[in-house]
């Protein structure tokens, strides 16, 4: 098969297309023909030499995939209610960037309705890692108020319109105007330009200082105190990526009288039972918000597989608004 392989630790550069033995399936997983990938952060950070791989994963980068069941454990997609043929999205540890790609079963959904391959691409990482952090974790309950840091990437385009969907209040932050118009766009009910405002001040102004339930947080480091101060009592902070620094100074004694929660959370590593209880959790609860376009993909640009280093470019530009995703046709 054809697939994208990290030649060595580095810049964009390093992706190059390569011809590997297709996997096979193992117990309790599928072989999936593969016929787009989903591009992520994660990905960049791996090429980089700074996310090592689990444990038996796959070298190759590549967190999510959609395609077309070819073969697999057939006893345990009959206990999923799925089969050989069928169209799936997967979330993967790793493999994902090639034509064929091994899944657990239970880390697989049906491509839902009206969706094509591109846009399946585009759920699992994402999806996944919202609903494990803002609802498993955070607990957030409709009525209550959101802050999502960076709302325009493709954690902030899926967790707006799950948290709008699912009933509650949404303020994103992005890095001009026009992210911001996108934020608003996709339902935020507020967007800040963190660039030309002080996300606290504006919080509090939005709240009338009552402050924000949940925060997502990506960037760590010198934010958490900040966030801090932009939660109501009872509020929760989820940290889901650490770009700004893993080191923070917080006012510990605030987080005591204000009976806060610092949470967080890593995906790849965990195991197959965690995930597959994220995926049934996401076909009942998102899947049919998809399927009736209450909830939408939103895909910036599609590449081919071959042009892996472009889309690594991309996302490393910080200029796309959603997924970024390769295509394999």
């Amino acid at each position: 098969m054809q697939a994208v392989e990290i030649s060595a630790f580095g810049g964009p550069e390093v992706l190059r297309l390569t011809e590997r033995p297709a996997p096979v399936a193992g117990v309790g997983e599928v072989l999936i023909r593969v016929s787009a990938s989903g591009v992520n952060r994660p990905d960049v950070l791996q090429r980089t030499g700074n996310y090592p791989v689990p444990p038996g994963a796959s070298d190759l980068p590549g967190l999510e995939v959609a395609g077309v069941i070819a073969s697999g454990d057939e006893a345990a997609m009959a206990a999923a209610g799925l089969a050989v043929g069928d169209r799936v999205c997967a979330l993967v540890a790793g493999g994902g960037y090639a034509q064929w790609c091994v899944a657990p079963v239970g880390q697989c959904l049906p491509v839902p309705a009206g969706l094509d391959d591109i846009a399946a691409a585009s759920l699992p990482e994402t999806f996944f890692t919202v609903w494990s952090n803002v609802y498993d974790r955070a607990r957030l309950q409709p009525g209550e108020t959101l802050l999502i840091q960076g709302g325009t990437s493709g954690i902030g385009v899926t967790a707006i319109q799950m948290a709008k969907a699912l009933g509650a209040r949404v303020i994103a932050t992005a890095g001009s105007d026009d992210k911001c118009a996108a934020c608003l766009a996709l339902g935020a009910d507020h967007a800040i330009n963190y660039k030309t405002q002080d996300f606290v001040t504006a919080v509090a102004d939005i709240t009338g200082g009552q402050g924000v339930n949940v925060v997502l947080d990506m960037v760590a480091g010198a934010y958490v105190a900040r966030e801090l101060d932009c939660l109501a009592e009872d509020g929760r902070l989820v940290i889901i990526a650490v770009q700004g620094g893993v080191k923070a100074e917080i006012n510990a004694g605030m987080v005591l009288r204000r009976r806060l929660t610092i949470t967080g959370s890593t995906l790849r590593p965990r195991p197959v039972a965690f995930k597959a209880a994220i995926a049934q959790a996401l076909r009942e609860h998102v899947w049919p918000l998809l399927a009736d376009g209450r909830v939408k993909p939103v895909i910036y640009r599609v590449f081919p597989a071959a042009e892996a280093a472009q889309a690594h470019e991309l996302m490393e530009s910080n200029r796309h608004i959603g997924k970024i995703v390769l295509s394999w046709a």
